[in-house]
């Protein structure tokens, strides 16, 4: 039998992060990815942080990967204004929180995970490889065997023949099969947030315009307010470099009690006014081909108007960015950008005289995606270890969402980096007991900031955000809230309310925290009494969710990696509303599944037997 020092599971930013800080440690280890290429079933927001904290130190992206991290790592944009918005219909009033932002922080990057994921991979794999390890994709990883004599653990997979290892890293998302075989309760629907994103095409330039940035800068737009259909959350738009991610987190008990598609919630995002204006753009919109044409003579037009459209897309989209207009000048093919614009000018011509391809305005959605997160402050494991395993990241149960302050992925490499330092000191003193091994690294965690910023407010992050939202008026907050608020607000008293809030206990203040009145009520309000109208000049063609779904990629597997175990339940009744892509269906009052077109985010998976698809199976996602 094959053995090795470590094995991780799941290729994630967290489980990647993990093996690259073992191989800076110059230990062995393997990661196991299910996806057939690392980061194809990965999805994020997001930002990527790096953070400086007064009190404490995290170990950052940058600390595991080096300077090339940024120098080199395919990031999007650095995030340079991070605004919150209320809305009422088509009203809005904007809070500035950029200092909130940028409290504690070295940089936020906007990313997406498919790209950036491959990247960290190659950096890992390259460094795992010298010390006798590396990364194996397409293995989903299906059963662990616990040896007590040896100490160690035989795991066995789908694909591979079974080997043995001294200790394991979970990084298999919030979802864990590892934790599941462990025989960890599954985290509850009060304890997760659904969210669900779109990605929207638009060209760099037009990006920079429209967001009043530079080409390596971003933006970060939150809502809340109508937009969350009266849901517990609030909304998304990043920018990244010719793309942007808009999308919705919600509470998913808030979602169970009042079940609405994930679909039109972030589709209520993209008929806001504001939004809609955000992500619009030069769209071709084909006329009908001629029915009565011979089929050889519909079939030669339909070819020449894709051609044609593949070819101003493409210069479209080069030509409105400053990288794009440097390879086209360098390829030979064009001595001036008057002469880009020009060739871009003639095709469009060709188009609509002899095509009759109109140009409208609309907007170009790319992928449709969706999963589970888990809320730090409710869910996260006060012992993220079982015996010889570690839990990191999403696996568990860590997360920051503080009001308009989301974090994850910094959250999740700093879990993985201390997980590769217990691990290490583990194999250098030969010692795996709980005690040694499982305690050290749980201290660990406890010790992190991160972990300290689930539990306790921060009283100078929260004047930042009380002294952006001063121009409210107290008056549009609840009267049982109103007194907590002055308190709070004030700079004589705010300290003692704040020592007053951690002692009483930050989950007792929750309620009071994440509410309708805070996510829905008062940001109506306040864009109803200070906010300024927005004007859509267009209504954006919303795909179906048939649509959305036929766009993504999937490596179907003939076998089921779902089961339903309840048919007939209350909770598996409203999957049929709650699936991002509608897998579910009720015929004759049972639940059914029809799971070919899964995106494994574990919606449903509080009432089945949930598994990843095997090796290589399931969806692929383009960005993520």
């Amino acid at each position: 039998m094959e053995k090795y020092d470590v094995a991780i599971i799941g290729g994630g930013s967290a489980g990647l992060a993990a093996l690259k800080q073992l191989s800076n440690h110059k230990k062995q280890a393997v990661l196991l990815e299910a996806g057939n290429k690392i980061g194809s079933k990965n999805i994020s927001g997001g930002i990527l942080y790096s953070k400086k904290l007064k009190n404490g130190h995290v170990h950052n992206v940058e600390d595991v990967y080096g300077d090339i991290f940024l120098r080199e790592a395919p990031v999007e944009r650095k995030i340079k204004k991070y605004i919150l918005h209320a809305t009422s219909k088509d009203k809005i009033y904007s809070m500035d929180l950029t200092a909130a932002h940028e409290y504690e922080s070295n940089f936020g990057y906007s990313v997406l995970m498919t790209k950036l994921n491959s990247w960290f991979a190659e950096q890992a794999a390259e460094s795992a490889q010298k010390f006798g390890g590396g990364i194996i994709p397409g293995v989903h990883v299906s059963s662990l065997e616990w040896n007590k004599k040896t100490n160690t653990t035989i795991v066995t997979t789908d694909e591979l023949e079974e080997f043995e290892v001294r200790a394991i890293i979970a990084a298999d998302g919030v979802n864990s099969e590892i934790a599941q075989i462990s025989s960890i309760p599954k985290f509850t629907p009060q304890q997760l947030y659904q969210g669900v994103k779109v990605v929207v095409k638009l060209p760099e330039d037009i990006i920079n315009e429209r967001f009043e940035v530079e080409s390596n800068e971003g933006a970060a737009h939150l809502f809340a307010g109508d937009v969350t259909i009266n849901h517990i959350g609030g909304g998304f738009l990043y920018t990244n470099s010719s793309t942007l991610s808009v999308g919705a987190v919600y509470h998913f008990d808030s979602l169970l009690e009042n079940p609405t598609e994930p679909y039109t919630l972030v589709d209520s995002m993209l008929r806001n006014p504001m939004i809609s204006e955000f992500i619009k753009d030069q769209v071709p919109s084909r006329r009908k081909i001629d029915k009565s044409l011979p089929q050889e003579e519909q079939l030669r037009i339909r070819f020449a108007i894709t051609k044609l459209l593949k070819t101003w897309n493409e210069l479209r989209d080069a030509s409105l960015s400053k990288g794009g207009r440097e390879e086209l000048l360098k390829s030979g093919k064009y001595n001036s950008e008057k002469a880009i614009n020009e060739r871009l000018s003639s095709i469009q011509e060709q188009l609509t005289e002899k095509y009759g391809v109109g140009f409208v305005t609309d907007y170009v959605e790319v992928e449709y995606g969706a999963k589970l997160i888990p809320d730090g402050k409710r869910c996260r494991m006060v012992k993220p270890y079982h015996k010889n395993i570690l839990f990191v990241g999403d696996a568990a149960g860590r997360g920051i969402f503080i009001g308009p302050r989301i974090e994850g992925l910094n959250v999740g490499i700093d879990d993985a980096v201390r997980a590769a330092d217990a691990v290490t000191r583990a194999l250098d003193r030969n010692n795996f007991t709980s005690n040694y091994f499982g305690e050290y690294y749980s201290q660990s965690v406890a010790n992190s900031p991160y972990t300290r910023d689930m539990k306790r407010i921060d009283k100078d992050y929260l004047k930042i955000f009380l002294d952006a939202a001063k121009d409210i008026p107290k008056d549009i907050i609840s009267a049982k809230y109103g007194t907590i608020i002055k308190l709070m607000s004030s700079d004589t008293f705010r300290s003692v309310a704040v020592k007053l809030a951690n002692i009483l206990g930050y989950e007792r203040l929750l309620p009071i925290v994440e509410s309708e009145d805070t996510f829905v009520k008062v940001p109506i309000e306040v864009a109803k009494r200070l906010g300024e109208k927005v004007t859509a000049t267009y209504v954006p063609s919303i795909p179906s969710i048939d649509d959305r779904v036929a766009k993504l990629k999937f490596d179907d597997d003939n076998t089921s990696h779902i089961k339903v175990l309840k048919p007939q339940s209350e909770f598996m009744k409203k999957m049929v509303t709650l699936c991002p892509t509608k897998c579910y269906s009720l015929e004759n009052e049972q639940v059914v599944l029809q799971h070919e077109g899964c995106i494994e985010c574990g919606t449903c998976s509080h009432e089945t037997d949930w598994k990843h698809p095997r090796g290589e199976k399931g969806i692929v996602y383009e960005y993520g």
